[in-house]
């Protein structure tokens, strides 16, 4: 094995392999079983230089990604996938749509990075424009963030300052991020456990989509510590869930009758995944601040919360900063947003995941009648394929992949594999995933 000071670059990667994606728009293309050598190579080099705390090192040797272009990756093995995970749904326009890429480099002969919350810079002051225009609620005002977790922070102290109270209502499943605040409202006890110490005992929860008796005896019993319900229209991470129709207009609805503020965590749902630019507005709901980043940058990290002016005013206060971050409205990152929210717009993105979500109903009316399949659910790109047991979907992930598709599992129990391609996929290619998965999920 190599040391890691022997390790190669990832230039020279590049340089051994001859790409291989076209424009993004190809079929998969196995030519070693993955994960490969070259792959299995630099795992083992990473796992001697990376702390044991996150997958790529614990779980042991994974696939290597050298290049990523629309729907398609390509591995250093030379292996092509189509992307299944959207890249955790970051890459819903694609991956390196030319848009972005060049709004990235006509940034940077300009500014590369700022002055955080002391100076702002023109591509900021453009997108924190073109996000207000495009909040749910009226009278919009943006607070920017680095990531999704961080975003989720940022709401939590907003409630907590607007309000006075810092209780929480939130609900099982629902995964909010694995920063100490985020960590209290997220649902998997796994996540959280190792740093209960450290995790403020301010959470009231709830089953997703418990029955209206349940939430009023809730807010009866803790409504007045509460100072916000924080939701996912969509549970994400944890399993794909929808709520019951109506289900969230009326928990808007009880919230709000008693002076506790709605934040819809659309981190992983907002920018057209589900066919609107939010799913909360598309179930009924204006919710109170909007927390927002995964698909808006287009490959670079941001984040976002959207809010109702007169609560997001609760920040305005004299002094230092009370949150913020070296990165916050990253130049780079504010210039891919802006190009991703022009070509969500200019590619009719939110109306084609509606189309694209019909051809997966279409093979779901099918998969719901095989053994191992427990259910098929989703909406626009977003679905969910259960299956009875969690060696089965781990086998079905790993058999998928051999054929070329990058697909995970997800829930707290991993019994469900996740779909979640490109916004962008063209049809033909989408077809071609639905073809493979059937042969892994088909008896």
């Amino acid at each position: 094995m190599r040391s890691p000071s022997r390790a190669p670059s990832a230039a020279a990667d590049r340089s051994e392999l001859a790409s291989s994606l076209g424009a993004g728009d190809l079929a998969p293309a196995i030519v070693v079983r993955p994960p490969g050598p070259r792959s299995r190579e630099l795992s083992e080099v990473l796992a001697q230089c990376e702390a044991p705390g996150v997958n790529t090192v614990s779980a042991g040797p994974s696939v290597v990604w050298a290049e990523a272009l629309g729907a398609n990756v390509l591995d250093v093995d030379g292996n092509r996938y189509l992307d299944l995970t959207s890249a955790f749904g970051v890459a819903a326009i694609g991956h390196r749509h030319p848009r972005v890429v060049a709004a990235i480099a006509e940034q940077a002969q300009h500014l590369v990075h700022g002055l955080g919350d002391v100076a702002a810079h023109p591509t900021r002051v453009e997108l924190g424009r073109r996000l207000r225009s495009l909040a749910p609620m009226p009278d919009a005002r943006v607070y920017f963030a680095v990531s999704g977790s961080d975003a989720v922070e940022i709401a939590l102290k907003t409630a907590l300052l607007a309000t006075g109270r810092a209780g929480v209502l939130a609900f099982d499943p629902a995964y909010h991020g694995t920063s100490v605040g985020a960590l209290a409202i997220t649902s998997r006890a796994a996540f959280a456990a190792p740093f209960a110490a450290m995790i403020a005992a301010t959470t009231h929860r709830l089953p997703y989509g418990c029955d209206r008796s349940t939430i009023d005896a809730a807010l009866d019993r803790h409504g007045a510590a509460i100072g916000c319900v924080v939701f996912e229209p969509v549970v994400g991470r944890e399993g794909v869930v929808f709520p019951p129709a109506g289900w969230l207009a009326d928990i808007a609805e009880r919230a709000r009758a008693r002076g506790i503020l709605v934040v819809a965590d659309e981190i992983f749902t907002g920018f057209g995944r589900t066919g609107a630019w939010f799913a909360s507005t598309a179930e009924g709901v204006v919710p109170d601040l909007v927390c927002c980043g995964k698909a808006l940058g287009g490959g670079l990290p941001i984040a976002a919360v959207l809010g109702r002016s007169e609560v997001v005013m609760a920040w305005d206060r004299p002094g230092e900063a009370l949150h913020t971050g070296t990165f916050l409205a990253h130049p780079l990152a504010c210039a891919a947003a802006i190009a991703t929210l022009d070509v969500l717009a200019a590619e009719s993105l939110l109306d084609r995941a509606v189309e694209l979500g019909a051809a997966i109903e279409r093979r779901a009316v099918r998969w719901r009648g095989f053994p191992d399949v427990v259910d098929v659910r989703g909406r626009g790109l977003l679905w969910a394929v259960e299956l009875a047991y969690a060696p089965a979907a781990r086998r079905a992930a790993q058999k998928a992949l051999d054929r070329g598709l990058l697909l995970l599992t997800c829930g707290a129990e991993g019994r469900t594999l996740q779909i979640l391609p490109p916004l962008t996929i063209r049809l033909e290619q989408l077809e071609i995933a639905l073809d493979l998965l059937e042969e892994v999920l088909c008896p």
